[in-house]
């Protein structure tokens, strides 16, 4: 057991890994100030030649005291290096026990995540006690099975050996709610999510599907590959934020949607499809290939009933000046109780309504003309009927979740709600994907 100094750090130092180096220097100090995480840069990082403002919007390069933004508690590009709801509940295993969620668990701060997460986190920042020494918080090696045991304990709260511990303990530096785990390759970096014992269909195959389809959809999108053991299923994503450079690891900067948009966390309901792409038009690379990419993973999320498209679900990589998109991530199908869905984001105005209808009526904010967008969606659903049944051989999948994920995540009645008359060939065409996928899945059974 931790003890409460250990808890609750009042300050930490950022280190940074800058554009083409593979190994980190520091680059400031985060200080807790009434409530409020300060951030101050370091004389030795504001006198280097390559210095990068950890995120301009937010950390421009300069000396003295840079105070949140007035709507956030602390820098949302330092935020987005702090781990969500999975590595959270690992760390307050850790530092407080499995069956103390009660006591103990506010006196954890967020420097306190910071600090007690794995090293090898999402980005290009780690979080350090020392301004001088870099001492990588690093994971034990164990085997996919020990990894999955591990999983499991921390969700039912029950203790962990010190090896699982230490072992669980790499992936808590990565962000969102399902168990998962830092799995190092000779020449890749992956992240492998596992099986969740309070699934009530198979989570992990149906991102799989999703990934795959939208890769073959032209989307860009992170590898993966699936694989079973123990009785279990493992998802293994290629992580896109490092680069193997002479036998060393280099660390590409990312920020998330919901810092781009300048939204704290409670605001995320809030972020919307418009304002991103207004965002792009304005400090991304390629603002034409962006929006189209958007574009198309928006009608994805659609198509296959994703709909946790929440703001830290969309990242741009930060070379110090402009914003590149990255590959698609977290792509997985929702259950859905009704036929009816919502999109996490605003996709037009006030609606975020799960239909094709609501992404047509945005195409303009994607400088996109009426048959260019539904082209796109046309070729979406076409790929999915035509690689159904591959896929679905691919995945193993059972003839119970062939059924379920047929007609009912993946291209749902309730995307053509809307369309009405003018786009009854649409209608027509995904109609016809429809039937086909699942009568695809129902031979399957």
């Amino acid at each position: 057991m931790m003890t409460s100094s250990r808890k609750t750090p009042h300050s930490v130092f950022v280190w940074i890994w800058l554009p083409g180096e593979t190994h980190p220097v520091v680059a400031g100090r985060i200080t807790m100030d009434g409530g409020r995480y300060i951030f101050n840069y370091g004389v030795s990082y504001l006198e280097r030649n390559n210095a990068i403002p950890i995120y301009e919007p937010e950390l421009p390069l300069r000396r003295g005291r840079i105070d949140p933004l007035p709507n956030m508690e602390m820098a949302s590009c330092l935020r987005d290096g702090s781990p969500d709801a999975w590595g959270r509940r690992v760390i307050i295993n850790w530092l407080v026990g499995p069956k103390a969620a009660d006591r103990g668990v506010e006196e954890l701060n967020e420097l306190a995540y910071l600090i007690e997460s794995g090293s090898d986190r999402i980005g290009a920042l780690d979080f350090q006690h020392s301004a001088t020494e870099y001492v990588p918080r690093l994971s034990a090696q164990a085997s996919y099975q020990e990894l999955l045991e591990a999983a499991d304990r921390v969700e039912k709260g029950l203790p962990l050996t010190p090896p699982l511990d230490q072992a669980i303990h790499h992936g808590t530096s990565i962000g969102g709610a399902r168990p998962k785990a830092l799995i190092d390759a000779d020449e890749r970096k992956l992240i492998a999510k596992f099986s969740s014992s309070k699934d009530v269909y198979n989570v992990v195959k149906a991102e799989f599907m999703a990934m795959r389809l939208a890769h073959l959809c032209g989307l860009h999108v992170a590898p993966v590959s699936i694989f079973e053991t123990g009785g279990k299923d493992v998802l293994l994503i290629e992580r896109f934020d490092r680069i193997k450079s002479d036998g060393n690891w280099q660390r590409r900067a990312m920020v998330s949607g919901l810092t781009i948009l300048k939204l704290n966390e409670m605001e995320a309901r809030y972020a919307s499809y418009e304002d991103l792409a207004e965002r792009i038009r304005h400090t991304f690379t390629n603002p034409k290939e962006t929006l189209r990419e958007l574009y198309g993973r928006i009608c994805f999320n659609v198509l296959c009933g994703n709909s946790d498209d929440h703001a830290r679900n969309h990242a741009a990589f930060w070379d110090g000046k402009m914003l590149t998109l990255t590959p698609a991530y977290d792509i997985c199908p929702q259950g859905r109780a009704g036929n009816e869905a919502t999109q996490a984001m605003l996709i037009k105005g006030e609606s975020r309504m799960s239909t094709l209808a609501t992404c047509l009526s945005a195409r303009a904010d994607f400088h996109m003309s009426e048959d260019e967008a539904t082209a796109i969606i046309e070729g979406q659903i076409e790929t999915i009927a035509q690689n159904w049944a591959s896929l679905c051989d691919e995945a193993a999948l059972s003839p119970v979740d062939a059924k379920l994920f047929a007609g009912r995540q993946f291209l749902n009645p309730y995307c053509v709600q809307g369309l009405g008359r003018k786009h009854k060939a649409l209608t027509g065409h995904f109609e016809n994907a429809r039937a086909h996928i699942i009568a695809l899945s129902a031979q399957d059974g």
